[in-house]
């Protein structure tokens, strides 16, 4: 090798060297941002930028989140615009929270007998629930936004006429159907985005849609689409140390999260110490127990006669803590009995499947300058393109128990009990917290892991985006049901090894864990100082601004 050639080769392997260092420095200025005035923690750096813009040209929380929303339904591979958004509300004025149930039920041809033989498939067209993310962005952005849908999907026309997919250019032709809609009336904002809706659920566009379905064997039709509505919900509480927690209701993973919370309240986590042996043995004991109650107990209220009362009650709590042995990683899945108030559930029926592997989901949070706040999780994945219409349509279905008779089977009309978790938190009825978080069965296991951080521990978002965390696949996969990991812990690979020890020594089964998990994001108000602080996992596609 000449000297030339030499040096040129040199030369280029730094220039490579140079050119990951800054693009690690430019991730790691997206994951975390502080202000004083307002922030947003998005999937991706597109939607954080056309959220932050919002915010700035006059729109609110709610416009930043639609506007975010909208932009990772087409950026973000495992977010679909036929899929589906659970939105926390919280109003700066008034201190009250809204539940924005953006989950499609089942329609009227998914019934039981209809997928008996072979069950519920994880891909294709057949388990697309009615899609709920279009109705709750609209519906969120009629009653607590400021600007109209075409000023909010301009962000998302843009990328879509850039014909990255192939698809895109068929969606931003519905885009422009949906914002010609909402021009048949100019002078009331609320009445031209009711339209907006009208035209997708009970218009052309869902008789298109209807065609399409019956032409390639989907299950729904145009009476499912033109009852569709989102339902607006107060959400369930706890109290935590002096603060109120909430989250969605029993249609969706989030109250265990409430229930984790009465049973941790009864140890001193601060003196027991961060990430400590046996502050970690304790918090998956208590996410197993947790998730044991989710697997029998969760589902669609509307429907099932689900034991709120008992399963969210202290009392409830206390009974559940003393199954937790503190000198022991537990091997049983080991559900409750919340009806007759016991610690244990006798002889209790999971159902069983086949795994099926699920494609994640993404994160949106934001906060606006008069304390109004949104957390939501939109999702959506493995599913279609609906022919010409450009919208993809998601596979939620599958979070439908495949057992006959549970809480959780499908039925027409009913809504699956999802994954999908995020969380609002508040001290003396003003906003300190907002929660959302990817990673399916994960999710909540991994959001208690931040909310204590701060709560318990007095840490700082950012610190936890790339600190050590753990969890558990011991549960009933919610795709498939395929059944637990019994005695699980995972851990990440930059744990303490005092902690892997000590798990060890307690009998627990231990995997670990590579890369990104389940990219938590939050934000957080200092409610003495006023400081907002954003930040999501960095390596995950979440990008944080404030300012």
């Amino acid at each position: 090798m000449t000297r030339s050639l030499a040096f040129l080769l040199t030369f280029a392997l730094l220039l490579v060297g140079l050119s990951t260092v800054q693009a690690k420095q430019k991730q790691a200025a997206n994951w975390h941002a502080e202000g004083k005035t307002a922030a947003v923690c998005v999937g991706g750096t597109e939607a954080r930028d056309a959220s932050l813009a919002m915010r700035k040209s006059g729109g609110n929380a709610a416009d930043a989140a639609v506007v975010a929303t909208l932009i990772i339904s087409v950026t973000d591979s495992v977010v679909c615009f036929g899929g589906e958004v659970p939105i926390m509300y919280y109003d700066g004025k008034t201190q009250a929270i809204e539940v924005y149930s953006g989950q499609g039920a089942a329609p009227r041809l998914a019934t039981q007998a209809h997928f008996s033989q072979k069950g519920i498939p994880s891909k294709g067209i057949e388990p697309a629930a009615i899609p709920g993310l279009l109705d709750a962005l609209c519906t969120l952005l009629a009653r607590r936004g400021s600007k109209t849908f075409a000023e909010c999907a301009a962000p998302t026309l843009k990328i879509l006429d850039q014909g990255q997919k192939k698809w895109h250019a068929d969606l931003a032709v519905t885009f422009r159907k949906l914002i010609a809609a909402e021009k048949e009336s100019p002078n009331d904002r609320v009445r031209g985005i009711r339209l907006v809706a009208d035209y997708f659920y009970r218009g052309p566009l869902a008789r298109d849609l209807d065609d399409w379905m019956k032409k390639n064997g989907g299950l729904i039709r145009y009476p499912d689409l033109a009852t569709h509505f989102t339902r607006i919900e107060e959400p369930l509480s706890v109290d935590y140390r002096g603060y109120k927690v909430y989250k969605c209701g029993f249609w969706t993973q989030g109250p265990y999260f409430l229930e984790m919370l009465q049973m941790l309240e009864g140890y001193d986590l601060k003196k027991m110490g961060y990430n400590k042996p046996d502050t970690v043995h304790l918090m998956v004991e208590t996410i197993k127990l947790g998730l044991a109650d989710r697997d029998v107990w969760f589902a669609d209220p509307l429907f099932a006669d689900v034991p709120f009362k008992g399963l969210l009650s202290k009392e409830y709590a206390t009974l559940r803590r003393s199954l937790i042995d503190m000198k022991k990683s537990s091997q049983q899945q080991i559900p409750g009995d919340p009806i007759k108030m016991l610690a244990r559930l006798e002889n209790p029926k999971f159902p069983r499947g086949k795994l099926q592997e699920n494609s994640d989901t993404s994160t949106v949070l934001t906060i606006d300058q008069w304390g109004n706040a949104v957390a939501a999780t939109p999702s959506g994945f493995d599913g279609v393109v609906a022919g010409k219409t450009g919208v993809v349509f998601g596979t939620r279905l599958r979070s439908f128990n495949a057992m006959a008779g549970h809480l959780n089977c499908i039925e027409p009309g009913k809504r699956p009990r999802i994954t999908l978790s995020p969380g609002l938190v508040t001290k003396d009825g003003k906003f300190v917290l907002s929660l959302s978080c990817a990673g399916a069965d994960h999710q909540d296991q991994q959001l208690i892991q931040y909310f204590c951080g701060v709560i318990d521990f007095g840490m700082h978002p950012k610190d936890f985006a790339t600190g050590p965390r753990f969890g558990t696949e011991q549960f009933i996969n919610s795709f498939g049901q395929a059944p637990p990991k019994l005695g699980n812990v995972i851990l990440s690979n930059n744990i303490g090894q005092d902690v892997m020890q000590s798990l060890k020594e307690r009998g627990a089964n231990f995997t670990m864990k590579k890369g990104p998990w389940a990219a938590p994001v939050m934000i957080w108000k200092d409610p003495a100082t006023g400081m907002i602080e954003a930040a999501g996992e960095g390596n995950s596609r979440r990008a944080a601004g404030a300012y």
